[in-house]
């Protein structure tokens, strides 16, 4: 697929458009890019017309950054569909992607009429301790090797997201009225509390746990991609 750009005021956008149908934006998670939906685009999402956007800092997507937040990307998807005049989308967004869903579903529920979250949390503490300690550790790496002079800033940058609640209140959560589905893995990095705790604050919030999968591949599982597909007719 071609990849296309948008230019907005402070970032040019990177994505690949395909199908026909109604909307369907695909927000990947964190360190990753559009491409690990391309089999979604091409094959399992056919029906739909999809999006499979990069956010700031990731792949293509060009910008100039001091830091990284999910309420900026959930801005630039907004500032995206403005531009492109999308009035009514789903969406579907893995981790990270499923962090700027929460921000997308509380700004513009008219726009964004059903959501789909893959293991997102909206708390640090939400991960894991195991996951949390892995991440701390490479993070004191991380800027051990920018004091040696080595390009580590945006890394550092998008490390810090993992790192740090991302802005929305139980409260926020609770005002959320669009319509969502959380699915999450069931050897997941995201405390299955902490999940169940967010479907239970979101109103039009359903949960499903899949079996047999894990944080970095339930987006891939079949029955993940049965579900969305379920839920968005």
């Amino acid at each position: 697929m071609e990849t296309k750009y948008l230019e907005l005021d402070n970032i040019k956008i990177a994505y690949c458009e395909y199908g026909a149908g109604h909307d369907l934006l695909l927000l990947h998670g964190n360190s990753e890019n559009k491409s690990i939906f391309k089999k979604h685009q091409l094959k399992y999402f056919e029906k739909f017309h999809t999006f499979a956007i990069d956010s700031r800092g990731h792949g293509q997507s060009i910008s100039e950054d001091n830091e990284y937040s999910i309420n900026q990307y959930s801005d630039d998807v907004i500032n995206f569909c403005e531009k492109l005049g999308i009035n009514k989308t789903y969406v579907v967004g893995f981790s990270d992607g499923g962090n700027i869903c929460l921000f997308l579903a509380r700004k513009n529920p008219e726009v964004f009429e059903k959501i789909i979250a893959l293991s997102p949390n909206y708390l640090a503490e939400g991960t894991a301790a195991k996951t949390l300690k892995f991440l701390h550790r490479m993070y004191k790496l991380f800027l051990f090797m920018e004091k040696l002079r080595l390009p580590m800033r945006k890394a550092i940058m998008k490390w810090e997201l993992m790192l740090k609640d991302i802005g929305i209140t139980d409260g926020e959560l609770k005002e959320i009225k669009t319509n969502m589905y959380i699915l999450y893995a069931e050897n997941d990095m995201i405390k299955e509390e902490h999940l169940l705790k967010m479907a239970e604050l979101i109103k039009n919030c359903q949960i499903k746990k899949i079996k047999n999968t894990t944080h970095s591949n339930i987006y891939k599982s079949e029955e993940t991609i049965k579900e969305i597909i379920e839920y968005l007719k």
